[in-house]
């Protein structure tokens, strides 16, 4: 098993900024993942959100040049959790790839030295053999509403979860039923674990979402992310809830 350090570092609305700030300092050998252009698919209207789950063969490639492939552990990486190295974590999941973990607390707990600069990374062949049993989409979550098995988890700051504040998508609040359980400072509640409910969990775009899922599944906790999140849901006029 070889392990590979992989950087994912990323700043809403700045789409640049992960790149410098590997060039400026990272883990030796670490590959770098963009979150925008590796790790998300071009946004194409309403559907799909912010950032778009990638095709199989997309980020396949993508993996594969950062040295992703049988055999490779994966470590993952961000700043202070922002939702890139749980992004890459949940996607290489998804993809089949399940030696992947999330380094806690992101660079600022690594305790060894940096290097500045590109690395020169040994590519690999990624196959991916895409789940279908980890998500949920639009429709789906819709009809679910009410039904009394569904959990759904809110993943955005408590402010815009109540509608109170929403400086990104046209409309202010949360799905109908959904809790709301910060990406920011998760603390999984004493009543979903062991639950039998299917647990979905969202975000604004589908990013921040996976640092839930990742605390979700060290809790003992499976669940599914709405990929499109509220930039898909917000768009396309469907039910909302305040406060």
């Amino acid at each position: 098993m070889r392990y590979q350090f992989v950087d994912c570092r990323w700043q809403l609305g700045h789409p640049e900024r992960g790149r410098e700030l590997y060039l400026e300092g990272h883990i030796p050998g670490a590959s770098f993942l963009d979150v925008e252009r590796d790790l998300s698919a071009p946004p194409g209207g309403a559907d799909g959100g912010r950032h778009p789950l990638p095709r199989a063969e997309d980020f396949a490639r993508a993996a594969g040049l950062a040295g992703i492939g049988p055999g490779v552990f994966v470590v993952a990486y961000d700043q202070g959790m922002t939702g890139g190295a749980a992004r890459l974590w949940w996607l290489l999941r998804h993809f089949g790839h399940d030696e992947a973990a999330v380094l806690e607390g992101g660079l600022d707990r690594w305790l060894g030295p940096l290097r500045s600069g590109a690395e020169e990374i040994e590519p690999a062949e990624f196959l991916p053999e895409a789940r279908e049993d980890d998500t949920v989409g639009a429709e789906e979550l819709e009809a679910g509403l009410g039904g009394g098995r569904l959990v759904l988890l809110d993943a955005r700051a408590p402010e815009r979860y109540r509608g109170e504040n929403e400086p990104i998508d046209p409309v202010a609040g949360h799905i109908p039923g959904a809790r709301n359980l910060p990406y920011t400072d998760v603390s999984v509640p004493d009543d979903l674990v062991g639950t039998e409910d299917e647990v979905v969990v969202y975000c604004g775009s589908g990013v921040t979402a996976c640092v839930g899922i990742l605390a979700l599944e060290r809790a003992g906790v499976s669940a599914k992310l709405y990929p499109g999140s509220w930039s898909e849901w917000s768009s396309r006029g469907l039910p909302v809830e305040r406060g």
